[in-house]
C-alpha cells in the first residue's frame, strides 16, 4: 500500500512576517530536537502533518519543541493543569510590540537588555520573556498573583542560564492591583505586555472551554479537558477582561513618565469602545490599536502612551 503523503503547509499569511511559524511546522526538524513529540504527530484526514490540538500533552510537546528548536531553550516544563499558551500567537504579540518601538525610535527596532518589558501575569510558562529575549535581546520583569507560577519560572530561568540575567520575578502580593507594588519611583519600563484573564467567572470560562473542545473534536463533551491549561486567574477574574483593562488603565495613570508604551491583548472587541473612553479620561496621549490573528479567532493589541512623540523620541531605547 502506497504511503500518504503528508501535503506541504501553505503560508500562514495571518501571522506576522517575521513570525517563524508563518510556514507552518517543520515536524521533522521539531521531532529531531525533541523526540516526545513523535507519539503526537499524525497526518489527519486532509493529508496534512499535524498534532491532535485537543490533547494537552499533545499541545505542551508542541511548545517544548518550538521552543528548543526557535528559542534556544532546552529545558521547560509547566505543572498540570497551568495555562500552555499557542507558541505562534505569543511570538505575534512580541513582534508587534518590536514594530511598536520601532515607531518611536527612527523606524528601528530596539534590540538588547537596555529595553525593559513588565510581563502583567507570566504565568508559569514565562514564554514572552522566552521569545522576547530570544529574538530582540530584551529583558524582563515577569509579576503573578500565584507563588507556584513564580516558583515554575524561576525553575525555567534556572534550567536556561543564558535567561539568569535577563529576567527577573515579583510576586504581586495583593490580586486587586496590577502596577502598584510592582513598579517603584526608579524604574523605568520600556513597555508592559498582559495577556489579561478573558472571562467573568469560572462557568463562563468552563462553557467557553466545552465550545472550544467541541469546535476542535467535532464532538460534543461536558467535561472539558483543557487543551491549553489555565487556572482560574488565568481565564477569569471579577469583572472580566473589560474590569481587569479597565483597572490597568486606571493605575497606568499613576505612572506616566514610568513607561514608553503600556499594552495589552484585548480579545472582545466589544470591550474597545469602553477602553477607549477610560483612556480618554486619563488623558492618554496617544492610542493605537493593533490587529492580530491568533489561531482561529482575531484578536488585538491596544497600546497607550502618556508621552508626548518628543518625549517617545527622547526615551533612551538603545
Amino acid at each position: 500500500m502506497e504511503k500518504i503523503k503528508p501535503k506541504t503547509i501553505t503560508e500562514k499569511t495571518n501571522l506576522h512576517p517575521r513570525n517563524l511559524d508563518r510556514f507552518g511546522y517543520d515536524f521533522e526538524q521539531l521531532i529531531k530536537n525533541c523526540p516526545e513529540l513523535q507519539h503526537f504527530v499524525a497526518i489527519n484526514e486532509h493529508h496534512i502533518e499535524t498534532i491532535d490540538f485537543s490533547n494537552p500533552e499533545a499541545v505542551k510537546s508542541l511548545n517544548k519543541a518550538l521552543l528548543i528548536t526557535h528559542y534556544a531553550i532546552q529545558d521547560w516544563d509547566i505543572p498540570k493543569n497551568y495555562l500552555c499558551p499557542p507558541i505562534p500567537g505569543r511570538a505575534d504579540y512580541i513582534h508587534y510590540i518590536a514594530d511598536l518601538l520601532a515607531s518611536s525610535n527612527n523606524g528601528i527596532i530596539p534590540e538588547g537588555e537596555t529595553v525593559q518589558g513588565l510581563d502583567i501575569g507570566i504565568g508559569a510558562n514565562c514564554i514572552y520573556p522566552i521569545i522576547g529575549n530570544s529574538t530582540y535581546g530584551w529583558s524582563f520583569v515577569g509579576t503573578d498573583i500565584d507563588e507556584k507560577a513564580i516558583q515554575n519560572c524561576k525553575k525555567i530561568i534556572q534550567d536556561n542560564p543564558n535567561l539568569m540575567d535577563i529576567i527577573s520575578l515579583q510576586l504581586q502580593t495583593e490580586s486587586r492591583f496590577i502596577f502598584k507594588n510592582i513598579i517603584t519611583p526608579e524604574d523605568k519600563f520600556t513597555f508592559t505586555i498582559c495577556n489579561p484573564p478573558f472571562h467573568n467567572s469560572k462557568e463562563e470560562a468552563t462553557k467557553s472551554s466545552i465550545r472550544k473542545i467541541n469546535n476542535l473534536e467535532n464532538t460534543r463533551t461536558k467535561n472539558p479537558v483543557l487543551n491549553f491549561g489555565g487556572q482560574n486567574n488565568e481565564l477569569w477574574c471579577e469583572g472580566g477582561e473589560l474590569g481587569f483593562v479597565t483597572q490597568m488603565i486606571y493605575e497606568s495613570a499613576k505612572y506616566p513618565m514610568q513607561c514608553l508604551w503600556f499594552t495589552t491583548l484585548v480579545s472582545k472587541k466589544e470591550n474597545l469602545s469602553s477602553l477607549y473612553k477610560t483612556l480618554n479620561k486619563v488623558s492618554a496621549v496617544t492610542v493605537k490599536t493593533i490587529d492580530m490573528a491568533q489561531g482561529q479567532k482575531t484578536s488585538r493589541i491596544i497600546a497607550w502612551t502618556f508621552l508626548s512623540e518628543t518625549q517617545q523620541k527622547a526615551w533612551k531605547l538603545e
